[in-house]
């Protein structure tokens, strides 16, 4: 009885160890593969003025990007929404994605400096007539019910 459990823990720890083994070398391969897009976007990028007209979180197929974008994009992400700012940019309208931090702070119908790889708004230079707002952190489950004192 002790002899048939002492082999099942032991086969359970080596299984647990190979799993840990194979997500090391894939977290490294992903790691690898995020510096490399990394690297791209960096090459790609340009400031650009822009008037933010519209943001919103929505789905890749309701965003009205290029439809590239929903080829390429894997089949598990592509029901999750995205970021979608709608912008003038020159003389013409665009719908741009953009990094979530820099799209919770992009203010909307205003002239923005920001830069931009492709049609992937990366960061914001500065924002006309005014200064780049922070948006306040929201607070956790817990912190709502305490009292201010």
């Amino acid at each position: 009885m002790l002899n048939t459990f002492l082999d099942v823990v032991l086969v359970i720890m080596v299984l647990v160890l190979i799993a840990l083994v194979v997500l090391y070398f894939l977290g490294r391969k992903m790691e690898k593969r995020q510096m490399e897009q990394q690297a791209a976007i960096e090459a790609a990028a340009q400031t650009v003025s822009m008037l933010i007209i519209d943001k919103k979180k929505l789905r890749l197929k309701e965003a009205g990007l290029p439809k590239i974008v929903y080829e390429q994009t894997p089949k598990y992400l592509r029901r999750s929404k995205v970021p979608v700012v709608k912008a003038k940019v020159g003389p013409k309208f665009m719908t741009l994605m953009a990094d979530a931090k820099v799209f919770e702070a992009l203010p909307v119908k205003s002239e923005v400096k920001v830069v931009v790889s492709g049609i992937y708004i990366t960061e914001i230079k500065s924002v006309r007539g005014g200064t780049i707002q922070t948006p306040p952190k929201k607070k956790g489950f817990f912190a709502r019910f305490k009292k201010n004192k």
